[in-house]
Order: C-alpha cells, then sequence, then structure tokens
C-alpha cells in the first residue's frame, strides 16, 4: 500500500509539530517547505522538502516554491478516475492526501504602524491560496486545513480510521472561505493606497471577522452575531472596547453603543451620551464629567432607565455613585477609576465597556452600510455637522452669541437621531428630542413635551427643513427662542415671515442629516 503523504506548511506554526508527529505516527510521509520543515526537523521529524519531489529548487526569494506540476497534481487529481491516476505514475508522481496551511500574515502586516507598500505586497501569499483551493476542490479525495484549531479533530478522526466525506467538505467550505476574505483584504487595503473610492468598483467586497455569538438578534426568535470590520482603525469603536464586568453584549446592546458613541464622537470637551433604542434621549456638556453626566440625565430621567450611558472621560467615584442609583444596561468610557469600579461592582449585571480610543473620537471616513432584501446600501459617512461658512442668518433678528451655541450644539446632537428628527436644547444640555416621526410637527410636539417646563428659553435642531411654518408656529406657543435647519424648502419664505412675526432668529446651515 502506497504512504500517505501530508504537505504541510504554515505561517502560524501553533500546533504543527504535534499535528505532524501525531500524522507520522499513523504512517503518513510528512512534506513540507522551508520555514515549517526546520520546525519539524527541530521537533525531531523527518520531512521531505518540497523541492526533493519537484526536483526544481526555491527561487526568487521563495516567491516561487510549490507553483509546480509535481504539488498540483498530486492534489486535483481524483483517485477514483483510473486516467487521472495513470498518468500519475507515467508522470513519475505521487497523490498528495492531506494538505495543512496557513497563509503570509498580510493582515498583521498591514496592521503595523508605517507599513511600506513593499512590505505589505510582500506578505501577499501566492502559493498557500493555489494549494489550498486546489485541495478543497478536489475534497473528496484530499483533506485540506487552514485553521490550527482543527489539528486535534482532524487528527484523531484520522486516527480513529479516517475522515467522512461531510467533515472533508466542511474543511473544504472553510478553505474557500477563507482565501476569500483573504483576496478581498488584499484588494480593500491596495485600492485604499491608491485614494480609489470604493463606490466606483463595479464589486463590493469587504471583509469581517467574528468577534462574538449572541444569544440572539433584536428579538428573541433571531440568531445573531457580532463581527468587526477588518483593514481599518477600530479604535473608538464598540468593536474596540473591552468588558471589563457584566453579562454578555447582546445585539441592541452593541447596536445602541455604537449608535452613543457616533453622537460622543463629535465632542472633545467632557461630554455623555444617554441612548434608548438607538436614539439619543439626553447629551450633556459641561467643564466636568459628573456635571455633564448630571445634565445628560436630566434631560430625560425617565427614558434613560435601562438605557446606554457612554463618556469620554474617565468614570470617577462621584459619577460611579451617580450610575448605581437608576438601573443602567452599559456604561462605556475610555477608562474608569478603581474606586469606580469598587463601586460598580456591586452591579454585577451592569456592562462596564472601556475604550482608550473615545479620546480620540471617532475613525475618520468609512462606508456606511445598509442591508435591504436583494441587496446593499452603501454611502459615504455623514461625517460633516454644519459648515461655519454655509451657517446663514435668514431672519430679521440674528441669534445671540449664546443661542448660537446653543444652536450648533443642538444641530450636532439631532444629526444623530433618527429622522424625522428635532433637538431642543439649553444651557449645555437637550431638554428635548422628538426622534423617528413621520412628519416633522409631531416630532417637535413630542420634543416639547418632553422638555416640560425647560422648553421655555430653548433653541431648536431640526434635521432637515420646515416644508411648512407650523412648526415655527408650535415653536413659538412654547416658547422657544431661535431655530437651527438646513433651509431648502420651497416654503423658506413662509417659514422666516412667521419667526420674523414672533421674532425668533432662525439661521440656515445647507447641510441636511436625515438618518434611517
Amino acid at each position: 500500500m502506497t504512504k500517505k503523504r501530508a504537505l504541510l506548511s504554515v505561517s502560524d506554526k501553533t500546533g504543527v509539530a504535534e499535528f505532524a508527529a501525531g500524522l507520522q505516527a499513523i504512517g503518513y510521509e510528512l512534506v513540507s517547505t522551508g520555514g515549517t520543515a526546520r520546525a519539524l526537523r527541530e521537533a525531531g521529524l523527518p520531512c521531505t522538502e518540497v523541492a526533493e519531489i519537484t526536483g526544481f529548487p526555491e527561487c526568487l526569494d521563495g516567491r516561487v516554491k510549490t507553483l509546480h506540476p509535481a504539488i498540483h497534481a498530486g492534489l486535483l487529481a481524483v483517485r477514483g478516475n483510473p486516467a487521472h491516476m495513470a498518468q500519475l505514475e507515467a508522470l513519475g508522481l505521487a497523490p498528495i492526501d492531506l494538505v495543512a496551511i496557513n497563509l503570509y500574515p498580510f493582515r498583521a502586516t498591514v496592521e503595523r504602524a508605517g507599513v511600506t507598500l513593499e512590505q505589505a505586497v510582500e506578505n501577499i501569499d501566492i502559493g498557500g491560496p493555489t494549494m489550498l483551493r486546489a485541495a478543497a476542490k478536489n475534497y473528496q479525495d484530499v483533506a485540506v486545513l487552514v485553521d490550527p484549531n482543527d489539528y486535534g479533530e482532524v487528527l484523531q478522526a484520522l486516527q480513529a480510521g479516517g475522515l467522512t466525506l461531510e467533515k472533508k467538505a466542511a474543511l473544504a467550505r472553510k478553505v474557500f472561505a477563507h482565501t476569500a476574505a483573504y483576496d478581498a483584504l488584499i484588494a480593500d487595503w491596495l485600492a485604499a493606497q491608491a485614494g480609489e473610492d470604493p463606490l466606483q468598483s463595479q464589486t463590493f467586497t469587504r471583509t469581517y471577522e467574528k468577534l462574538q455569538d449572541l444569544r440572539y438578534g433584536e428579538n428573541p426568535h433571531q440568531a445573531a452575531a457580532f463581527y468587526r470590520e477588518l483593514g481599518r482603525d477600530l479604535s473608538g469603536t464598540v468593536a474596540a472596547a473591552r468588558q471589563l464586568q457584566g453579562k454578555e453584549l447582546s445585539f441592541n446592546n452593541i447596536n445602541d453603543a455604537a449608535g452613543a458613541l457616533a453622537l460622543l464622537s463629535e465632542f472633545e470637551g467632557p461630554a455623555v451620551v444617554a441612548v434608548k433604542h438607538a436614539n439619543p434621549c439626553g447629551v450633556g456638556l459641561a467643564d466636568d464629567i459628573a456635571e455633564a453626566y448630571r445634565r445628560a440625565y436630566a434631560s430625560d430621567p425617565v427614558s434613560i432607565f435601562g438605557g446606554i450611558v457612554a463618556a469620554n472621560r474617565e468614570v470617577s467615584p462621584e459619577m460611579a455613585q451617580l450610575f448605581s442609583e437608576i438601573f443602567l444596561e452599559i456604561v462605556v468610557a475610555p477608562a474608569f477609576s478603581q474606586g469606580a469600579l469598587t463601586l460598580l461592582s456591586k452591579k454585577k449585571n451592569l456592562r462596564l465597556l472601556e475604550l482608550p480610543g473615545l479620546l480620540n473620537g471617532a475613525p475618520a471616513g468609512g462606508l456606511d452600510l445598509k442591508r435591504v432584501a436583494g441587496g446593499l446600501l452603501v454611502q459615504g459617512t455623514d461625517d460633516v455637522v454644519l459648515r461655519e461658512a454655509d451657517l446663514r442668518v435668514v431672519t430679521d433678528r440674528a441669534p445671540s452669541e449664546a443661542e448660537l451655541e446653543q444652536l450648533k450644539f443642538a444641530f450636532t446632537v439631532v444629526k444623530h437621531v433618527r429622522s424625522n428628527g428635532i433637538v431642543l436644547a439649553s444651557g449645555g444640555a437637550t431638554v428635548g428630542i422628538g426622534p423617528g416621526q413621520t412628519n416633522r410637527v409631531t416630532a417637535l410636539e413630542l420634543a416639547i413635551r418632553y422638555a416640560g417646563d425647560r422648553v421655555a428659553g430653548s433653541v431648536m435642531g431640526s434635521d432637515a427643513f420646515f416644508p411648512f411654518p407650523d412648526c415655527v408656529e408650535a415653536a413659538h406657543r412654547a416658547g422657544i427662542t431661535a431655530i437651527i435647519q438646513p433651509g431648502g424648502s420651497v416654503n423658506d419664505k413662509l417659514s422666516i415671515e412667521k419667526c420674523n412675526e414672533y421674532g425668533i432668529a432662525m439661521v440656515f446651515t445647507g447641510l441636511r442629516h436625515f438618518k434611517h
């Protein structure tokens, strides 16, 4: 009986010597390349170099070593095809029955600071993916492994008599998923280096890596998992957070935390954002982070219950004491003092997420993806709030300096509110938020209701223009003193006239912020 042959060529040497020893013990001949061959020999395992099989030395600094018919014929020959086997015999070639390969570390290379294009290109694997795909194509006859975590299970099955066809097929599918992700990451990185607009490509590929399985999705009957994007800066995002305590994050937790972080990244000074059901329910700014939280809490002390709080400064014992007075799902911050951790450890289910990157804001650029049935909507991120040069006072009365500061704050927050969205602000905090309504005046009425007595003297931000002057009329009745909105309606003149009639200052931004 011809001895079975295993080809091992791995960048990640984890467990390979033990796996090879197990293969040799059940009768496999070991074939390997450069670094892997050295590792096996250092472990006391004899192996045959690929060059001995091909009769051709490695060349071009190792760029060419396994790209040879002696290797690929051994991988692709169908054992049940007499013509294939006769050709192997005539050529003096032998089948390869098992392949264990992992690829040059392209991802690790491009994630290093200061990596050059030349360094990245040299870490694009050619022979590895070719062998993996060849073996996976012929999975009925060849066992192919790309993940060291599979070594133990495969070896155990081989020791017990062999791998089932179903297991070989599963290993092959894993290979094709792996090589597809590998190539997609290379394509994305090279395109980014060239400054190409991803929206000009006729195909869209992105690579994501599973961070964790989730208990369920938005509802208990929906399966879910959380994946992080590869090939981009994730600092300041929930994907980079370290959980210090509490229950596992849920689908809704992660979605809400991402929304809170996106809004929090708009502010450089001490700021706190509270989010509930994907909408901000309170935002506070102050010189002191504890005071910022008090302002955010006061914005809507009902909705914050069971919500998510994100702060862009270290959580102090004072803040921790405030957090412990209500039920919160998550607190996200760049750091937690030891005193804060001691206090919050009493709330076992409260999830604490440490995210040092919050101090640097969110990563710039990127794409916004929305899955729809049958396709994917892709757009650039909405990374501009307003442009100072575009601000235009359109009423007889200009806002005071204090009003203008609050208007800019309200417009910043409303950018992150589901449309139609209205934000009322006063004194560095939101006092009323009306999110996700089918008409703008209802969103305003909701914000006014949330604000209660605090509405008088507040300012209003709207994510889009007023199609009718009804919002101005409602604002006047509530005591709102100034409005900021994009402008651009055919009825702008009517709204401006109403503002002038009531002495309300209004500023146009020229920028709309729909969020659907």
